[in-house]
C-alpha cells in the first residue's frame, strides 16, 4: 500500500469547484464561537460539495487567521453568507423551499440512521453554540431535528464532529 501524493488526489481547482454543481444543502452555524470549528465546517463542506455555509450571530466570519488554520482555504472555495440573526436566516431558508433540520438533542427527535432524506429537496441543517446548542427560538422554526446516537458517559460532541458526522450522511444519501 502506498500512499498517493497530492498530484493524484485529482482536485477540483477552486475555480472548478466553483462550477460544479452541489448537493441542495446549507449549513447553519448559529453563534458558533470558536474560529477553529468554524474553520472545520468549511472544510468539510468543500470535501462533500454542500452548497454553503451561512453563518450567524457571533459566528465569526473570514478572513480569520483562525478559520483559516483549519479551513486551508475552503473558506474561500465555498459560499457563505452572514447574517447577524439565525432567525433572519432561518426565514431567507423558509422563503427559499429549503427543509429546516436541527441538529440537537430534543424531544422527538429522529435518530440519525434513521432520517430519511427526499432528494427532490432542498436542506439546511443548523448547528448550535458550543455550550447552548441551536436556541429555542431556532428550534421552533425548524421541520424536524436529527440527533446523533451516542452509547458512552458523555452526552454531547464538538460541533465540528458533529458536523462532520451529519454533512457526510447527508452527502451520501444524496449521491447514492
Amino acid at each position: 500500500m502506498r500512499k498517493l501524493k497530492i498530484t493524484e488526489l485529482n482536485r477540483l481547482s477552486r475555480d472548478d469547484f466553483k462550477k460544479t454543481e452541489k448537493i441542495p444543502l446549507i449549513v447553519v452555524l448559529d453563534n458558533v464561537r470558536s474560529l477553529h470549528n468554524v474553520g472545520s465546517v468549511f472544510r468539510t463542506s468543500d470535501a462533500f460539495l454542500v452548497e454553503a455555509v451561512y453563518l450567524c450571530g457571533i459566528t465569526a466570519t473570514p478572513p480569520q487567521a483562525e478559520i483559516h488554520k483549519t479551513a486551508l482555504g475552503a473558506e474561500d472555495s465555498v459560499d457563505w453568507k452572514y447574517f447577524e440573526n439565525t432567525l433572519d436566516a432561518v426565514e431567507s431558508l423558509k422563503q427559499n423551499g429549503y427543509h429546516l433540520t436541527a441538529i440537537e438533542q430534543a424531544e422527538n427527535s429522529i435518530p440519525l440512521e434513521k432520517f430519511h432524506l427526499e432528494k427532490n429537496k432542498k436542506q439546511a441543517i443548523i448547528f448550535g453554540n458550543e455550550v447552548h446548542g441551536v436556541a429555542q427560538e431556532v428550534m421552533n422554526q425548524c421541520d424536524l431535528c436529527i440527533e446523533i446516537p451516542q452509547f458512552g458517559t458523555k452526552h454531547s460532541l464538538n460541533v465540528s464532529v458533529s458536523a462532520g458526522i451529519v454533512i457526510w450522511e447527508m452527502a451520501k444519501k444524496y449521491k447514492l
